[in-house]
């Protein structure tokens, strides 16, 4: 023992310490200090420290039906919010799922957008039709909760979140919540519901879990490491960052005799740091028109007020009009024919028909403080633009293509919010604030042979000039084919000379066009595709992707029927055959639209 500890590491006052324990001890007492010696050097060591009791982990399944991209953004909140506070979350997009896939969940949180009059978002079609099928499964033992986003400027608001949220109950599943709607303003209620869901899932799964048996396995749910604050502040963190562009070039597209203005814009990027890919879009807030400003300030007598007038001239959406702001203004102002025609639906749809906020105001003339004013009012949404260049062709900039919108209703002349902005009031050397949108879902394939068939009439032309300025950067391989329509070959054929350049070069296989108004008949890119049914289909068998951009009120329904009676004819099969190959292509991912 005295060798031992002449060629110890000990000094030598923490030798005579170790003399002392050891000097008369039994052999007892001997083994004890071993033991402790010895589990005192494991504790240290955490390679040899005992493995803890594993809590189990709550299960929940996020699951979201997304258009622009809010419900993804959402969902992706969710998980992180429900994994730090301990639950085992799975995110399924709608368009990667089935029922089947939510049958055994558990416990599920929905987050679905709304997309025009009431559809569920494009992605979402082929999980909605199943879900509301009449064989659907039945989901008892499911516990769940929905988050519906919507417009109020439409007049069926949150539709398919309500539809979702009444189906998964009607199939047996259990609601533990209810359905919560939000406006273009969601941030902060969908942040609540996400706060407030999880809490009740976690209540409800194991609402005895303070009694639980302390040796037992429990699933543990730690809300003392969040708060509603917290979590907000996470959404924030996916805030896109916003740059100040300068306007390099501002061109319309169209000839002098056209009856409709395209503007071509550029942005220089310089020093920003910003980047984008082909089949993103750019977004700004634009500012509203003077003279409506002008009008609702004279209308609620608060012309006076330059705080007000700021408001509503970069803050406010003062064009909207909703349903909502209808049955407000009644109750605010105690007009009796207002009340009535708010709450009859027929009445307040043909109210709200073509109107704006403007209208409301001079129906029923009633001055208003300014807080009363700001009430009504919705913040002034973004817009979102396709970009319409890559960054591997143009460097430092970003290209926009912007149609002019205006029309005239209700003996008033109306202009776009964001068109009007940029075509009579931007100009080369203004300033923009921009932020980028990402599209995952809306680029060019990972494979550079893949062919692509692209539809995009009017301003729908501009991802796929983007695609094809990409493409020729990097040599890509694969065909391309572009069907575009306007009303006029001679005034509106957008970006004419690139497309004939790249036709010539061969970067672009092939163009078809359709000009609507050039004939006494109409013919529309849809027509064109049917005559062209023949290559179109043999593209699809060689393993084309479609790409389909614009108007989704009647183009995109149009050519999604088309590209139907073509898979159709081509192959011999009926509606039901043919819409299921064409399910087939849009899961692989070879179907994809973009669509406002």
């Amino acid at each position: 023992m005295s060798t031992s500890l002449a060629r110890s590491p000990l000094p030598d006052d923490q030798i005579a310490v170790v003399r002392r324990l050891l000097t008369g001890a039994t052999a007892e007492q001997r083994q004890w200090l071993s033991g402790y010696i010895a589990g005192f050097e494991a504790a240290a060591d955490p390679r040899t420290a005992p493995a803890a009791p594993i809590a189990a982990k709550l299960p929940l399944t996020i699951l979201y039906g997304s258009e622009s991209g809010n419900a993804e953004t959402l969902a992706a909140q969710a998980r992180k919010a429900a994994s730090r506070v301990g639950f085992g979350v799975k995110v399924l997009d709608m368009a990667d799922a089935a029922p089947a896939d939510i049958a055994r969940a558990g416990n599920l949180l929905v987050i679905a957008s709304t997309w025009g009059e009431g559809d569920p978002p494009q992605r979402a079609e082929a999980f909605h039709s199943a879900l509301m099928a009449q064989d659907a499964l039945r989901l008892d033992g499911l516990r769940y909760a929905t988050l519906a986003l919507g417009d109020r400027a439409y007049a069926r608001f949150c539709e398919t979140g309500r539809q979702f949220d009444a189906r998964l109950a009607a199939l047996g599943a259990q609601r533990i919540a209810e359905l919560v709607e939000c406006d273009l303003d969601y941030k902060k209620p969908a942040t609540g519901w996400i706060d407030v869901t999880l809490r009740t899932l976690a209540d409800r799964a194991n609402p005895g879990a303070e009694q639980v048996d302390p040796g037992a396995a429990v699933i543990r749910v730690d809300f003392a490491r969040t708060a509603p604050a917290e979590a907000e502040a996470e959404a924030s963190d996916d805030a896109p960052r916003v740059v100040v562009a300068e306007i390099a070039a501002h061109i319309n597209l169209n000839s002098s005799r056209s009856d409709i203005e395209t503007y071509h814009l550029e942005l220089s990027l310089a020093g920003s740091g910003l980047t984008y890919q082909p089949g993103d879009a750019i977004g700004f807030v634009p500012r509203n028109d003077p003279a409506l400003v002008d009008a609702v300030l004279t209308a609620t007598g608060l012309t006076d007020d330059p705080a007000v007038h700021a408001a509503l001239s970069h803050r406010l959406d003062v064009t909207t009009l909703t349903r909502a702001q209808l049955a407000d203004y009644a109750r605010l102002t105690g007009d009796a024919a207002l009340r009535n025609t708010a709450e009859d639906d027929a009445r307040a749809a043909e109210f709200l028909r073509d109107r704006q906020f403007v209208d409301l105001l001079e129906a029923a003339p009633n001055r208003l403080t300014a807080q009363q004013l700001s009430d009504l009012l919705r913040p002034l949404p973004a817009r979102l633009y396709s970009v319409a260049s890559s960054q591997k062709a143009v460097g430092e900039e970003a290209h926009l293509l912007i149609a002019k919108v205006d029309w005239e209703s209700h003996g008033r002349a109306r202009h776009g919010v964001a068109s009007s902005d940029v075509a009579m009031r931007r100009r080369v050397g203004d300033a923009l604030p921009i932020y980028v949108k990402p599209n995952p879902h809306f680029r060019l394939p990972a494979d550079a042979a893949a062919p692509l068939i692209m539809i995009g009439p009017g301003t729908g032309v501009a991802p796929f000039r983007a695609f094809v300025q990409g493409r020729e950067a990097t040599g890509a391989s694969g065909h391309t084919w572009l069907f575009f329509g306007a009303r006029r070959f001679t005034h509106d054929f957008l970006y004419q000379l690139e497309w004939q350049d790249w036709l010539k070069s061969g970067v672009l296989s092939r163009i078809d066009l359709a000009f609507s108004r050039d004939q006494r008949e109409k013919i529309y890119v849809q027509h064109r595709m049917w005559e062209q049914r023949r290559e179109l289909y043999a593209w699809l068998r060689d393993g084309a992707f479609v790409y389909v951009c614009g108007d989704v009120k009647a183009m995109a329904k149009d050519v999604h029927a088309m590209l139907l009676a073509i898979i159709a004819d081509q192959s011999g099969c009926d509606a039901d055959a043919a819409a299921a190959e064409l399910r087939g292509i849009q899961r692989a991912g070879r179907y994809r639209r973009d669509v406002y």
